[in-house]
């Protein structure tokens, strides 16, 4: 939180704090702005209507809520958002039938069916979408590397890793090139980077290609370049599940354009799976709301994480996305929850 905020967040008084409570409260419920008449019904405050009608203005102007045009009530921002999940909201533990509901369904399963069926349950249990980053494989090292010729300036790049996978990938070339210099640019990038992983290729690339011979350079790189991107998609970063439960939201049904920005980021799993790296690096739940992930699809959602482990080891994480006017405190014990549960099965499975 930035310094501002923080010191608007210690002037509101606790008539505020209360207030502000109630009005998320209520529009999480009902998805309807709230009215000053509401508010003074639901926050058990006796204040008079201007009272509740003067701290609402207050609110609006420090940001913590806004007013749309089509009514007199008011609905949360994300900065409010951001307050009551910080400092007004309290989270009841899951029921311990639920819990045992999660458990029995992640038992007996292969690690793959594991993170499908996490996934399946984060959806089912919140009604949004559910997404589990898969484990992370250890970067694949290369074999061998061969370019063969289909036409003047078509060239197919085979890459054969050290686990035996194979991935073809087709470069389109500035110029023609023979095949013996095929040959040799393949013979070079064997020499220098047979045994390496994308990762090691990268940081002696620049010094490594500087000394070989530049017509060959181009060729090189962009086998290189290639070759990364197509080891890193061999693999399916993430399982999301429920993604049309979306559909059922008012907030995305009523607003097409978002709902395809939305379903378009989920299909390019790029964004998304950095997004959801960044909490597995971090200790429990985490919270995105609105434009906090930085992803603009996202701006009108919130996305809850939280890392899962194998063996005391961070492998990955779980998360829900949904809308901003969610209910956090039921949605954070499942996440929370699965990812412990999820990190039990697969540490089983790992040790039987």
């Amino acid at each position: 939180m930035d310094h501002l905020f923080c010191r608007i967040c210690l002037m509101l008084d606790e008539r505020a704090r209360i207030l502000l409570k109630t009005l998320v409260e209520r529009y999480i419920a009902e998805a309807q702005p709230v009215g000053s008449r509401a508010l003074s019904k639901f926050s058990g405050l006796d204040l008079s209507a201007a009272t509740v009608r003067n701290v609402m203005a207050d609110l609006e102007e420090a940001g913590f809520i806004a007013s749309p045009h089509t009514s007199a009530g008011r609905i949360p921002t994300a900065r409010g958002y951001r307050f009551f999940v910080d400092s007004l909201l309290t989270i009841c533990p899951l029921e311990r039938a639920r819990v045992r509901e999660i458990e029995d369904q992640l038992q007996s399963l292969q690690p793959q069916q594991l993170i499908s069926s996490a996934s399946n349950l984060l959806s089912g249990l919140t009604h949004f979408a559910g997404v589990v980053i898969t484990p992370r494989r250890a970067a694949p090292r290369i074999k061998q590397i061969e370019f063969v010729s289909l036409s003047e300036k078509r060239i197919l790049l085979i890459l054969v890793t050290a686990d035996g996978d194979v991935q073809n990938r087709i470069l389109l070339t500035e110029r023609p090139y023979t095949p013996s210099e095929l040959v040799t640019a393949g013979n070079i990038l064997n020499q220098h980077f047979a045994g390496m992983d994308f990762e090691q290729i990268r940081r002696r690339l620049q010094d490594e290609l500087r000394q070989l011979r530049t017509d060959l350079q181009s060729l090189m790189s962009a086998a290189l370049t290639a070759g990364d991107e197509a080891l890193s998609s061999s693999g399916t970063p993430y399982v999301i599940s429920g993604e049309k439960n979306l559909l059922e939201v008012e907030e995305f049904s009523s607003n097409m354009s978002r709902l395809r920005e939305l379903f378009d980021l989920f299909e390019q799993r790029t964004s998304l799976v950095q997004l959801l790296d960044v909490s597995s690096r971090a200790d429990g739940v985490q919270l995105f709301i609105g434009g906090e992930s930085g992803l603009a699809p996202l701006d009108e959602c919130s996305v809850v994480t939280a890392p899962y482990e194998v063996n005391g080891q961070i492998v990955g994480s779980v998360g829900v996305i949904g809308p901003t006017r969610m209910a956090y405190e039921r949605v954070i014990p499942i996440v929370d929850i699965t990812a412990k549960l999820l990190s039990s099965a697969l540490t089983y499975q790992a040790n039987s």
